[in-house]
């Protein structure tokens, strides 16, 4: 568990080592989680009800609950995982590039980096009873690029990178927190048809 003056952010898998604990084990998670309401983007949402525990627990990724200080309201949370990026030559900068090739492999036939990376896979507010009102998404991605930064000091790495659906508000939010559009994706989720994400990127 990690705090600051306003928020702690809470690695679910404190819960999971508690076992079937009803005050702080895996019951206690999934009454927290089952709180949580995200009406603007649904997949957020499903993911940390219906899949947050089992990736957690094989290591697909890492989920992190964010909660008020004052009364340890469950305010957002976010999901960091490992995950091997590609990226094509021609849509980064060449100060990108030269970074980039420290801890890349160069492809000579698709002219693309192949490296390991940190991926923000979900981040959202928790709308139930207004609790998104006290937190920034700003804030919430700070949270996370803090833990980011603490794997890096463990482990290397120095690329992050998250997709967003293409809407002028959510990318000039990413893009004013630092982050830069590389490419794009097309995915399809369990809530929505085939649709383009939008892949941004951000050095440490």
């Amino acid at each position: 568990m990690k705090t600051s003056d306003k928020f702690m952010f809470v690695n679910i898998r404190e819960y999971l080592a508690q076992g079937d604990n009803e005050k702080v084990g895996e019951p206690k998670l999934l009454r927290i989680i089952s709180g949580f309401s995200c009406p603007k983007n649904p997949d957020v949402e499903y993911f940390l009800k219906n899949n947050s525990i089992e990736f957690t627990k094989k290591n697909q990724s890492v989920t992190y609950l964010v909660l008020s200080m004052d009364n340890g309201e469950l305010l957002g949370y976010f999901t960091i995982a490992l995950k091997p990026l590609t990226v094509r030559d021609e849509t980064v900068s060449n100060t990108v590039k030269r970074k980039i090739k420290r801890i890349s492999e160069f492809d000579e036939q698709t002219k693309s980096y192949t490296m390991s990376s940190y991926l923000i896979a979900q981040i959202g507010k928790n709308y139930t009873s207004k609790a998104n009102m006290h937190i920034t998404g700003s804030e919430l991605l700070e949270l996370a690029w803090s833990v980011i930064e603490e794997m890096q000091y463990m482990g290397g790495g120095m690329v992050v990178f998250l997709e967003a659906d293409n809407k002028k508000n959510l990318l000039s939010f990413y893009q004013n927190n630092k982050f830069r559009q590389f490419d794009t994706r097309l995915t399809a989720s369990s809530l929505k048809n085939p649709h383009e994400l939008i892949q941004l990127l951000r050095l440490l």
